[in-house]
């Protein structure tokens, strides 16, 4: 079986500690913190810790997670590809496209494998519906909408886009069938710091004419995570706190009439997403193929996070 050493064990980290470290497969963990490494030596007495992400590198493990702060993320992963290794990223891959297009580019040139952190596509509902979609019985996908808000961790360094959206783009991405971006509308509330948006929406139009409406908000009294998508026959409605899909069988004809047929519940396996997402990139890594959440998956986010930010500077710049 193949090796990972996970780098960084905070907030984050250690959950991919413990799934990598619980599927048999962790073999060391890089962290800067004195205390946080003393919490893992702790945790796992039989574990090689780190200070020194060098080390990780010079090590015979066969991949590295890199759960890092995100303006780390860039410079990290480099350096695990060209010290030939293949390298897992959590969200956002990277904080400039370009930047992520770099990786993407040389991860294919140097035959490694590069797979970012979305864990939204490995959970159960979000395949059964990726799948239910494409066979076409919800007729052409014309718009998905998702919420994403709670009273969340407020974070200086980044705002509530680059914090919450990534999940959200990528599963929009997905469900549309990872369309061309077309165009981008931003508007974004600071309320607790000045310039950190703390409230965001979004209005995506994409070529071929679908759209897509996100909202994500850590300054929120309810926590709601919702997906829906509207077909040309029917809808979907993912509560993802249930883990529940619905089924609308409602579509508007061409006379303008309402039409209910009803509604139902889809029956859909929901292992732990995270477990799923470790396994995948051990997967990925023994047999050679692309992760499910490639490095191109990974450009195409960020480009849609960055140009949305382009969007909401003036009104309040995001201070990286």
């Amino acid at each position: 079986m193949s090796r990972v050493i996970v780098v960084g064990a905070g907030h984050w980290g250690k959950n991919l500690v413990q799934n990598f470290y619980e599927l048999g497969a962790l073999a060391g963990v890089v962290e800067l913190s004195t205390e946080l490494r003393e919490k893992v030596v702790q945790q796992y007495p039989d574990l090689e810790v780190y200070a020194d992400f060098q080390k990780a590198l010079g090590s015979e493990a066969q991949g590295i997670v890199i759960a890092t702060p995100a303006p780390t993320h860039y410079s990290l992963a480099l350096a695990v590809l060209e010290a030939g290794k293949d390298v897992f990223v959590e969200k956002p891959m990277t904080l400039k496209a370009s930047e992520a297009q770099a990786l993407a580019e040389y991860a294919d040139q140097q035959g490694r494998i590069l797979m970012v952190g979305h864990l939204l596509l490995y959970q159960g509902a979000i395949a059964w519906m990726r799948n239910y979609l494409a066979m076409g019985k919800a007729g052409k996908v014309l718009h998905v909408s998702t919420r994403r808000t709670k009273l969340g961790r407020v974070r200086r360094e980044e705002n509530v886009w680059w914090s919450f959206a990534p999940h959200d783009v990528s599963v929009v991405l997905e469900l549309l069938g990872q369309p061309k971006l077309k165009q981008v509308k931003a508007a974004g509330r600071a309320m607790l710091q000045p310039r950190v948006a703390d409230d965001v929406d979004v209005a995506l139009t994409f070529a071929g004419g679908q759209t897509a409406h996100i909202h994500c908000s850590w300054y929120a009294p309810l926590l709601e995570r919702k997906t829906t998508v509207i077909g040309s026959q029917e809808m979907l409605v993912y509560e993802e706190v249930s883990g529940q899909v619905t089924v609308y069988q409602k579509t508007v004809d061409q006379a303008l009439q309402n039409q209910d047929r009803g509604s139902w519940l889809a029956k859909f396996d929901s292992p732990p997403p995270l477990r799923q997402e470790c396994q995948h990139f051990l997967d990925c890594i023994e047999q050679r193929h692309p992760p499910r959440s490639d490095g191109w998956n990974g450009v195409a986010v960020v480009n849609i996070l960055e140009q949305v930010q382009h969007d909401l500077e003036g009104e309040i710049p995001w201070k990286s």
